[in-house]
């Protein structure tokens, strides 16, 4: 037999096509007519918000690299110029899907169901349009600045997604030569605006079309030609010079100053905008004619967002889940105590959150515990977490918190934090020089009555009480000795730069992480090759690293069964003979964020199983800290097999990825219907029923009154 290239580019999909894909699975949810109109919106506007961050992070990264001569081919053997050639042809398609649900589709709907989007000021009645106007001079006017450009007055900064009508006007005493004006929607005051109304109808219209219909009070000796609005997108990657920047967390603030001004690469203007102005637009921000969006609707659909908040249409959206009790951790136990007995298992969103929480207050007030370490990526606005750690620092522990400073888009929450974790006593590190800290663990170092007890929590995902109610995650916490040595090393790694002679249970990027995918999926390999069982089932957001997808090859032409559940983008083909025809590849969007790691190996019928923080991109694995954990008690291990089958049988909110490198939704043909998601919600309330109809049976200890060290 001819030996396979299992490299070669003809079987790789490129990167951001195959996030174009994802974003269509994302649109199918708001397309879908079985889901509660008001879902639909939510989905609608998580498209629109994915693809501006898509712009100002891949997008400005392909551009930089043109710019740069770059010409290295990706996996899939194609440039940068091919793949912003190819993204340009498919971003403009999934832009006019978007806008067709939302014209089509949702408006009509709404409107059928209730709340009417006035698209166009004429169809106000005269007292609504009165209404408005006076809304206008009472609460829009005060906080607007027009801006006029001439030859004093030079093009403005236009800030980064932002909202802005810009207009065409002329002096009303002579005529003369068109002039160019603008303004800037203020984000201070709310987008949607109720229109009091008699009707059942509600009726609501957008902030930008009030101000584009009183411009004219904005510039009174000139008369308005037209106006439209107009939105741009600026390159928004952070180059930050590590090496030589002496303070990181001042080179990084620096840095965020830029993104207002960072290269624009994509300009959206409303639908038939006048060419004069267009032209202006275009020459000033220096936009191709390929990065102009003409935009038949409102400009920014994020606004979705704030409709489905408003109140009164409860009705039309999902039925609210409450996170559930986890049952070994009932409120008012010791944590500590319940640790002892065994590892925990934790399933996010549909336990509860609130126990490592707990962890953290309890580890905080209690005088044994000595030292509380801590790696933090994203955190919540008004994190409990944070607190608990400055109590602790006031308390007298030793605390140690690693901050990343370099968390895309939450740089300045970050910043904000570590300073007042330093305020409080924190001994704060701001992860490492090249390297982002993705991992997530905490470690609680405890006396006790036998000498030092460690304990530590491992997660899939960020430290964030209020992302824990949408993004699915697992957890686990233990006091396993080697798991704790391993704990103390990270750390130890973190602040120190020391590093174990060897490791117990954990696996670390990027010095091991890679490598020991790669053995495990070779394993299964051998054994299939020998005739023994065999068989990998992954669980990640992103697969787009060449070795492990080489290797997954090489593992499927040997006969090991693959099953890889992926949410987000995949650069593994299926269906290729002598390739991959052992490899299946679904991915789930639902009501919650599918973002747990879990990582199965048949190893000849004594499976292991692991958890982590990496998904399998190089960026992952080569250029980030980031910890797999194995789970090693049976009843733990399966829990994670069955909600790994559990996934894998969903017919509801599954799409499967077909050999032609489109993504169809599972079969449900001859299948009773199964929504994993809707499952693993109610098996958590049923094992909170039982738990709680137990216990008046079950003994627990409850935490003593604690007193704050001095």
């Amino acid at each position: 037999m001819e030996e396979i290239d299992f490299y070669n580019p003809k079987y790789y999909t490129n990167r951001e096509l195959s996030w174009i894909l994802f974003n269509h699975r994302v649109l199918n949810e708001a397309r879908d007519k079985n889901m509660p109109l008001f879902e639909r919106l939510k989905f609608l506007s998580i498209t629109a918000s994915n693809l501006d961050e898509f712009f100002m992070i891949r997008i400005a990264s392909l551009k930089d690299m043109v710019n740069a001569k770059y010409q290295k081919p990706d996996i899939a053997g194609l440039t940068p110029e091919e793949q912003l050639a190819r993204l340009d042809v498919a971003i403009h398609e999934l832009v006019e899907l978007q806008y067709s649900t939302y014209n089509r589709s949702l408006v009509p709907r709404l409107k059928q169901n209730g709340l009417q989007i006035v698209g166009r000021y004429e169809d106000l009645s005269k007292k609504e349009a009165a209404f408005v106007d006076r809304y206008f001079e009472e609460n829009v006017y005060p906080v607007l600045t027009p801006m006029a450009v001439d030859s004093s007055r030079p093009f403005p900064l236009i800030r980064n997604k932002t909202l802005n009508i810009a207009a065409l006007v002329r002096k009303k005493e002579n005529g003369g030569e068109l002039e160019f004006a603008t303004v800037q929607v203020p984000g201070v005051l709310s987008r949607i605006v109720e229109l009091p109304v008699a009707d059942e109808v509600r009726k609501i219209i957008l902030l930008e079309e009030i101000i584009e219909r009183n411009m004219h009070k904005l510039f009174l000796n000139y008369d308005i030609v037209c106006a439209y609005p107009f939105r741009i997108m600026r390159n928004a990657d952070l180059t930050i010079e590590e090496d030589e920047a002496a303070d990181l967390l001042k080179e990084i603030e620096k840095q965020l100053k830029k993104r207002q001004w960072g290269e624009a690469i994509r300009l959206e203007v409303a639908a038939h905008c006048d060419k004069r102005l267009l032209k202006i637009l275009e020459k000033e921000l220096g936009i191709e004619e390929q990065n102009r969006y003409s935009i038949d609707g409102p400009l920014d659909l994020t606004v979705l967002m704030k409709i489905y908040g408003m109140e009164g249409f409860s009705h039309l959206k999902a039925p609210r889940r409450t996170p559930q009790q986890v049952p070994q951790l009932p409120p008012g136990c010791v944590i500590f105590d319940e640790m002892r007995k065994g590892d925990i298992l934790l399933h996010h969103p549909y336990q509860t959150f609130e126990p490592v929480v707990e962890f953290i207050r309890q580890a905080a007030r209690d005088p044994e515990v000595l030292a509380i370490k801590q790696t933090l990526y994203r955190v919540s606005g008004n994190s409990p977490i944070i607190a608990a750690l400055a109590l602790a620092a006031e308390n007298g522990k030793q605390v140690t918190v690693l901050v990343e400073l370099k968390a895309r888009f939450d740089e300045e929450n970050n910043i904000v934090w570590a300073r007042m974790l330093e305020k409080a006593g924190c001994h704060v590190i701001y992860g490492l020089v090249g390297l982002k800290t993705h991992s997530k663990i905490t470690l609680v170092v405890r006396r006790e009555e036998d000498g030092i007890r460690r304990y530590v929590h491992l997660g899939t995902g960020n430290y964030n009480d209020a992302t824990a109610k949408l993004y699915t995650d697992i957890g686990l916490m233990t006091c396993s000795e080697a798991i704790g040595e391993d704990a103390t090393a990270v750390f130890n790694m973190l602040s120190g730069y020391s590093e174990p002679r060897v490791w117990n249970k954990l696996t670390l990027a990027p010095l091991w992480l890679k490598d020991r995918f790669r053995y495990l999926i070779a394993r299964e390999k051998k054994y299939a090759l020998e005739g023994r069982p065999a068989r990998i089932i992954a669980k990640m957001n992103a697969l787009c690293d060449q070795d492990i997808i080489a290797a997954l090859y090489e593992a499927s032409a040997a006969g090991v069964k693959i099953d890889l559940i992926v949410r987000g983008i995949c650069c593994l083909k299926t269906g290729i003979n002598g390739v991959s025809e052992h490899i299946s590849v679904r991915s789930i969007v639902g009501d919650f964020l599918e973002h747990s790691r879990i990582f199965y190996f048949e190893n000849d019928e004594h499976y292991e199983i692991y958890c982590g923080s990496a998904d399998w991109m190089p960026r992952n694995l080569e250029r980030r800290v980031e910890i797999l954990f194995p789970v090693e008690g049976a009843e733990l291990k399966e829990k994670l097999l069955h909600i790994l089958q559990s996934q894998l049988n969903d017919n509801m909110k599954a799409s499967v990825l077909q050999a032609n490198g489109f993504y169809d939704k599972a079969n449900k043909r001859g299948r009773q219907p199964y929504h994993s998601q809707e499952a693993f919600y109610q098996e958590a309330m049923n094992e909170a029923k039982a738990f709680l109809e137990e216990d008046d049976v079950v003994t627990r200890t409850f935490v003593p009154e604690m007193h704050h060290e001095s």
